[in-house]
């Protein structure tokens, strides 16, 4: 998978397209990414030690990878490529070419 937590991701497919957020969290067995204010579902919270206040929250459900795409600073959402520098191995923009 070629998504990491921290990475600026634009929706281009869904309810929600056009969003922008930053990954969240990776859950890779599933290719699925969860993305801030992507894809918010209302849940039922129980209050519990962590959450002392129950109720009604709003919880960011996952959505899978093909319908994320990375965002370049420079180029707006693009794909992800590799490239070889020395012998570390890192993402480029598949548009301009510039580091991830």
């Amino acid at each position: 998978m070629k998504l990491k937590k921290g990475d600026k991701v634009q929706v281009i497919a869904g309810k929600d397209v056009g969003k922008q957020g930053e990954v969240t969290r990776v859950l890779r067995e599933r290719n699925m990414v969860i993305v801030e204010g992507v894809n918010v579902a209302k849940r039922h919270q129980k209050a519990t030690k962590a959450t002392m206040q129950g109720g009604i929250i709003d919880k960011d459900m996952p959505v899978h990878v093909s319908n994320v795409a990375v965002v370049c600073g420079s180029c707006g959402p693009t794909r992800v490529g590799y490239r070889l520098a020395g012998s570390d191995k890192v993402r480029v923009c598949r548009k301009c070419g510039t580091e991830l």
